[in-house]
């Protein structure tokens, strides 16, 4: 049996209302009807990160993994998605989840948001509002799924840095409910005079407790607010997930590089060397040029870093490589107890199914190694047993 470190849910309708605060009204995040058409408001604009954010009808899971190895075809966006189909019931339930789980040998599974991580760039300019809907969110969230379902189902509470407070008091309120996995943003804090790194001594407080309770910080991709550099070389307003080739070759990979070098650059690993952080979603062909500016950095630096950056890296940081990534090049720099199995399913950008990870990149692997990143590495890093 698997365990699939990222997967997915669609948003039911009501995921970012049920909770909220109405005196929010337009602050927050609603389903409108505007010329016809369903469409998601968030801080009052049409929030355009999701071309159709009721999910039904959606795409096949894994339609666009010939799209991603490479396009052979040559086919259009839209000719690659092809036909949409009716919403499945595992998307939005959970004991119809643990029954595909069984028949795809899946044995647990981590849930992140679709919708979701594209929220807090879209309130990034009102902390208050920002915080109250995820806050909510996240109250959905373990109603409808369980922060920890059996023991097989692990959906992850969202916490937006926006406001330091909030961020430490949330934490602890979805750890005593038995959270063992929180996502955050790969991106440095909004703030009204400019922008702050989640690593000051500000959020210590936040970094403290997680790593004193053993939660894992995942950061799972999404808006990261990187389009300020896209819209530096072209000129739009577009905030779609699919964009110009442009957003992909000059951003891709960028975010998370820059969070993960700011860690350890910013020491905070010397600070909490109990903390755990996972990489979600964001691919791992990044790391390589990344360990190696990494070791330019100490060598011009002598003195700065008490602890090798390197092995702060591998010793803190879970990685869930794309399945296009050259997987076993990548084990050749990162220890392979460091990496984890992430199928992206249902997304179209995924797997069909979760052991075609396994078909796709570790076709180079042995036995053990098949274990390690396909099961062990994620049951341990989360302290769970599961089927074999």
């Amino acid at each position: 049996m698997l365990f699939d470190f990222d997967s997915h849910y669609y948003e039911a309708l009501d995921a970012f209302t049920r909770y909220v605060d109405p005196s929010l009204g337009s602050r927050g995040a609603r389903f409108e009807v505007i010329d016809g058409k369903t469409r998601f408001v968030v801080g009052g604009k049409i929030n355009r990160y999701i071309a159709n954010p009721t999910f039904d009808p959606v795409a096949k899971p894994g339609i666009l993994h010939s799209w991603y190895r490479g396009n052979p075809e040559q086919k259009s966006l839209r000719d690659a998605f092809g036909s949409l189909e009716p919403i499945r019931p595992e998307y939005r339930d959970r004991d119809e989840r643990l029954a595909v789980m069984d028949r795809q040998g899946v044995g647990a599974t981590l849930l992140f948001p679709t919708l979701g991580v594209g929220m807090e760039e879209a309130l990034k300019d009102d902390p208050d509002a920002a915080c109250k809907v995820f806050s909510g969110f996240n109250q959905w969230l373990d109603d409808d799924w369980g922060y920890r379902y059996q023991n097989r189902i692990f959906a992850v509470p969202n916490i937006p840095l926006l406001d330091p407070e909030f961020a430490h008091r949330e934490l602890r309120r979805v750890i005593d409910q038995g959270a063992p996995v929180v996502n955050i943003r790969n991106a440095p804090v909004p703030t009204s005079s400019g922008f702050r790194s989640p690593f000051d001594p500000t959020y210590d407080s936040f970094w403290g407790l997680a790593a004193e309770s053993g939660t894992i910080v995942a950061t799972h991709a999404g808006l990261e607010g990187y389009d300020t550099i896209v819209n530096m070389w072209e000129d739009s307003a577009e905030s779609s997930v699919f964009r110009s080739p442009l957003r992909g070759v000059i951003t891709k990979g960028r975010a998370v590089s820059d969070f993960y070098g700011a860690a350890i650059c910013q020491l905070i690993f010397e600070r909490f060397p109990d903390l755990k952080l996972a990489s979600v979603e964001n691919g791992a062909s990044w790391v390589l040029d990344l360990l190696h500016r990494l070791e330019d950095a100490a060598n011009r630096n002598p003195g700065y870093f008490a602890d090798d950056p390197i092995e702060s890296f591998v010793s803190h940081v879970w990685l869930t490589p794309f399945w296009e990534d050259d997987v076993e090049a990548i084990s050749e720099a990162i220890p392979i107890e460091r990496l984890l199995l992430g199928s992206d399913w249902p997304h179209a950008e995924g797997v069909v199914a979760p052991v075609d990870f396994i078909n796709d990149a570790l076709q180079w692997a042995d036995e053990s190694t098949l274990r390690r990143i396909g099961r062990d590495n994620a049951a341990e890093l989360l302290g769970v047993e599961i089927q074999q």
